[in-house]
């Protein structure tokens, strides 16, 4: 029996590889930042070989870090930031475009386009995604429209076209796979969620062939195994998940009605809905969600474009902090924000709004604002966005929330958790392992390859490392939800035409 299982988890800053063992114990780890390019404003991209090369790096120094070779690896498992578009060359397995990353916004006249003719039902009906220039279908026509000759290689059947996973796997392969899984599959809005297939009308629509688009598996599933010059011989890669529906796994919310949130460089919430596809009412995704088992199962998904990327914003933008863990104690230097509301629509609006035009806004600034409310304000922020989408959640699926499970980054800060489960009225949950996305590959990889025997002993691997308690009284709390509803109003405001 191998003793490790390996996680690729790449990211929307960096790329990080985890290496667990059968009790889901990070037994080394190593991960690597890599360029954020942003050629005009809303537009984000990134290099897709430095995407590889850092992913492989941290590999590499992973199993250096515990002298594991490719014989102690049961399998991998591959987690990767979702919507992200390349297309490649398939002969010489170079890109022909930067990737598009899911936060671009340059596409956003293309799916008002769409909205004009009533298109974005049928979108809507298929894939239970609210047709935006988040999601890959809008990012592939894109290139397919701007790189020259990439039309006619892409209908010469030329070109692959593949989200992070499937740029990972074809290069672990040396281009002998192409393949995705259902869940990165299912947010490309191109991808009919019901009878599991790419749909020919959508693909038509945004004039997309289908011979680039890769083959879909289930999330747990061997696809094949690394070439042999890759790690020095052969490893299984026996998993793949979009982040959020891998951290959904992680966190071991296999029942209906388990909800998790990440606090990653965006936040994503996350409920189990089983094998129903609920459409939701209050802008909501449907999608589907990381599975083991023979049926495939839903969730119900609300984004929130902009969390831990308003903390690094903060460091990094604004330098008012030399690093994210600080954010928590200045926070808690002051009583309250003085009244301030921070909206960190950097790049529009997610559920339940889904304005791609909304901006960033700070309201209710008075001479007594300082640094430390400042702080504290952005952080809030993260917190109100999360409640929004709790509260379309439960009116959705018709059931209460009970607790939530929290993990990512930005989950560690003491002070945005105490805020989070008294601004919901409900405890929030942190485990002891907070890497859950990457966990969430691990698992599914090592139920394929056998390493993990059942989700039941998955379970037993899961431990409570923190619980918050609601501590704010309703009043308070119906008193900043107002003035959050506020603060909310401003930014779609600022989106609004003025014509003169």
């Amino acid at each position: 029996m191998q003793k490790y299982i390996m996680a690729l988890d790449q990211g929307t800053t960096s790329s990080r590889c985890i290496i667990f063992d059968q009790a889901g114990n990070i037994c080394s780890k190593a991960q690597k930042e890599f360029k954020q390019i942003y050629p005009k404003p809303g537009w984000v991209e990134h290099n897709p070989v430095e995407i590889w090369s850092s992913q492989l790096s941290v590999a590499i120094e992973a199993m250096a870090g515990i002298g594991a070779t490719y014989q102690d690896i049961s399998g991998i498992g591959i987690t990767n930031q979702r919507e992200t578009t390349i297309l490649w060359d398939k002969e010489t397995g170079e890109p022909i475009y930067h990737a598009i990353v899911w936060q671009c916004r340059r596409t956003a006249k293309m799916i008002d386009e769409l909205k004009k003719d009533g298109f974005d039902r049928t979108i809507r009906e298929k894939t239970g995604l609210i047709p935006d220039a988040y999601f890959s279908a809008s990012k592939i026509a894109w290139i397919l429209e701007h790189v020259e000759g990439a039309r006619e290689k892409a209908e010469a059947g030329k070109l692959a076209f593949g989200t992070v996973d499937t740029w990972l796997i074809w290069n672990l392969t040396k281009g002998g796979v192409h393949v995705t899984d259902y869940t990165n599959a299912s947010r490309t809005m191109l991808f009919d969620i019901h009878k599991l297939c790419w749909d020919d009308e959508i693909c038509e629509r945004f004039r997309i062939p289908k011979c680039i688009l890769p083959e879909v598996m289930p999330s747990s599933h061997l696809y094949g195994y690394t070439h042999e010059s890759v790690f020095g011989g052969k490893i299984a890669i026996a998993g793949a998940a979009g982040d959020q529906q891998a951290a959904l796994f992680g966190q071991c919310c296999f029942e209906k009605g388990q909800v998790k949130n990440t606090y990653g460089t965006g936040c994503f919430l996350l409920m189990n809905t089983g094998t129903e596809a609920i459409k939701s009412q209050n802008g909501l995704l449907t999608t589907i969600a990381a599975s083991s088992g023979g049926s495939v199962e839903y969730a119900l998904e609300g984004s929130v474009f902009v969390a831990g990327a308003a903390i690094q914003w903060l460091r990094d933008g604004m330098r008012i902090i030399k690093s994210a863990e600080v954010s928590d104690e200045y926070a808690k230097r002051v009583e309250d924000t003085k009244g301030v509301y921070i909206v960190p629509a950097f790049a529009g609006m997610g559920a339940p709004y889904w304005d791609p035009y909304a901006r960033g806004t700070i309201v209710g600034i008075t001479r007594g604002f300082e640094k430390e409310h400042f702080i504290r304000a952005t952080l809030e922020s993260i917190a109100y966005q999360t409640r929004d989408v709790i509260a379309s959640m439960q009116e959705d699926a018709k059931v209460g929330l009970q607790d939530l499970k929290v993990d990512g980054g930005a989950s560690a800060n003491d002070f945005l958790m105490q805020f989070q489960a008294d601004i919901i009225g409900q405890s929030v949950r942190r485990p002891t392992c907070i890497e859950t996305t990457a966990l969430g590959a691990a698992y599914l990889a090592g139920l394929a390859t056998g390493f993990f025997e059942s989700k039941e002993a998955i379970k037993e691997n899961w431990q409570l490392s923190k619980q918050f308690c609601p501590q704010m009284d309703e009043t308070q709390r119906v008193a900043l939800l107002k003035g959050w509803r506020r603060a909310v109003r401003a930014a779609l405001a600022w989106a609004e035409d003025d014509e003169d």
